[in-house]
């Protein structure tokens, strides 16, 4: 298979989690997953924690980018990765959480599975890149 085909059928859910309605930086990352070529879902904006699940099982995604800047990431990403695993999805999706965590925070959230956090200044290609190399192999 070729990397052109590896990429598209990588797919995609970026969502925003909560309250939070910044979403400029989902939708620069949704824009640059799809020019990579991975197929993108975009769950739009105050999405509950089960809602994102829900969308993630149903549409079968390999990459769940959760964008969270409320400050609310130590309750919501835990929600989302708690239902992930009563649908028995949490091992076959590659997690991923962008937006403003504090140092402190990170070990909690990849102890509950988060595969990757991305902070501001991290370039679209470092984010690719990781996609590319840790998306689940279907």
């Amino acid at each position: 298979m070729s990397s052109e085909q590896e990429a598209e059928s990588i797919r995609c859910l970026v969502s925003k989690v909560g309250l939070d309605g910044h979403d400029r930086g989902a939708h620069v990352i949704a824009r640059a997953f799809r020019d990579a070529g991975f197929e993108v879902i975009y769950s739009g904006l105050h999405k509950a924690p089960d809602e994102i699940v829900q969308a993630a099982v149903q549409e079968d995604v390999d990459v769940l980018g959760i964008s969270i800047l409320s400050g609310a990431h130590n309750t919501l990403v835990p929600k989302i990765m708690d239902g992930l695993e009563e649908y028995d999805a949490k091992d076959d999706t590659l997690v991923l959480v962008g937006g403003v965590i504090p140092d402190e925070d990170r070990p909690e959230l990849e102890e509950e599975g988060v595969a990757a956090i991305f902070g501001p200044g991290t370039s679209i290609e470092e984010t690719i890149d990781f996609v590319r190399e840790n998306a689940p192999q279907r």
